[in-house]
């Protein structure tokens, strides 16, 4: 069965983006040796993409063309949105059915690329089987929470590494 797993970046307080939807702390982090920090192998283990919208609008922003042309994407939206290239946009309220469904289909992993908002949707829901943390060793202050929501779950340290640039990657599983 396919595992749905969250791969993110998060500061030292929890923090996935400003509160402005920033990402300058974690492009800007020093990486003198361009660590992709194990990116290009999570990658190939996916094919396919869950993200929220204004987590889309961000990915649109940040590369020159949609980075995931040859994934299954899903971009969930509270209001109905043209039709887009690579991606189909979905309610949040068909998150469980279709979860349910992907899960249930051959194929590779899937990747909750985020944002707060939705990660604490399927954290609910308990659609989360993995996640893969990379803390960044930035403090911000404030900004938008890698669970945005009241929801508490348990899950169990699968393995830690830690990165000569200081960034630590955790891996959790339920």
């Amino acid at each position: 069965m396919r595992k749905l797993i969250v791969y993110i970046a998060v500061s030292l307080d929890g923090y996935i983006a400003t509160e402005d939807g920033g990402i300058d702390w974690l492009t800007g982090f020093p990486n003198p040796d361009n660590n992709d920090y194990g990116y290009a192998r999570f990658l190939a283990t996916v094919d396919t993409t869950l993200m929220g919208y204004k987590t889309y609008q961000d990915v649109l922003r940040l590369a020159e063309n949609f980075p995931y042309p040859d994934t299954t994407n899903y971009v969930f939206s509270r209001s109905p949105k043209p039709e887009a290239p690579y991606v189909t946009f979905m309610n949040g309220d068909s998150i469980p059915a279709l979860v349910q469904q992907l899960k249930a289909q051959d194929g590779k992993n899937i990747w909750l690329i985020g944002g707060g908002e939705l990660n604490a949707a399927f954290l609910q829901h308990d659609l989360i089987d993995e996640m893969i943390i990379h803390t960044i060793p930035v403090v911000l202050g404030t900004g938008r929470p890698l669970f945005a929501g009241n929801v508490q779950k348990t899950f169990k340290v699968k393995d830690i590494k830690l990165y000569d640039t200081g960034v630590v990657e955790t891996r959790y599983e339920r």
